[in-house]
């Protein structure tokens, strides 16, 4: 099992991402808007099922890296921290114009739930930013051993931290879900809220991986 630290460090990096406004929240936003509340609550599972599946597929992968090149997982930890980084000065930068962007909620066609949450897992699973984020946002949170040893060990850590991911953002979704439009002139009108929410993650992305290096906390 991966340390609590770790398990914290990456639920509140999951939390942080998840909580601003982004393709996922449209798209559950959508569903509920122009279906329902249940069609909503199936595209959140659909993408959180997703997540689920590139968090498994992507752990067994680094797993087989962590295990026979020892040089690359300390490159992939750098890197890793790296793009937490740049991902929360990236978020701090767009704060004020993002904020000013007004969310419009897209027509959608109605479909069967069940066809709502394969859509979702298609979405999230087929999405190149979500699969170079787990790839370079796990390895900075594993704690590897030897080559003989260590693989067990990295790959439960692995499948842990990844699975966290997606859970970390049912909350939100849900919340979306289950507001439908009210979230929609919430945060059109709330822009000051909004521009405070992208600097809060973006500075807990930037504690967490400083943090990983400087052990301050």
């Amino acid at each position: 099992m991966p340390s609590l630290d770790a398990m914290i460090a990456v639920a509140l990096a999951g939390l942080a991402l998840s909580a601003t406004p982004g393709p996922s929240m449209l798209y559950v936003l959508s569903r509920t808007v122009g279906q329902s509340r249940a069609a909503g609550l199936a595209s959140a599972l659909g993408l959180c099922l997703g997540g689920i599946i590139l968090a498994v597929a992507s752990a067994l992968g680094l797993a087989a890296v962590f295990q026979n090149s020892d040089w690359i997982v300390t490159a992939l930890r750098y890197v890793g921290s790296a793009y937490l980084v740049w991902l929360g000065i990236d978020m701090i930068r767009g704060a004020k114009a993002e904020s000013q962007v007004r969310l419009d909620v897209e027509k959608v066609g109605h479909k069967s739930l069940a066809a709502i949450i394969w859509q979702g897992v298609i979405v999230e699973v087929l999405n190149p930013k979500t699969i170079l984020f787990f790839a370079l946002f796990l390895p900075p949170f594993i704690t590897a051993g030897d080559a003989h040893s260590a693989m067990p060990s990295v790959t439960t850590q692995l499948l842990v931290l990844g699975a966290l991911v997606p859970l970390t953002a049912i909350p939100s979704d849900l919340v979306v879900a289950y507001m439908g439009g009210t979230m929609t002139r919430v945060l059109n009108r709330q822009t000051a809220m909004r521009e405070r929410m992208a600097w809060a993650g973006g500075l807990i992305l930037i504690a967490i991986a400083l943090n990983l290096h400087l052990q301050l906390l």
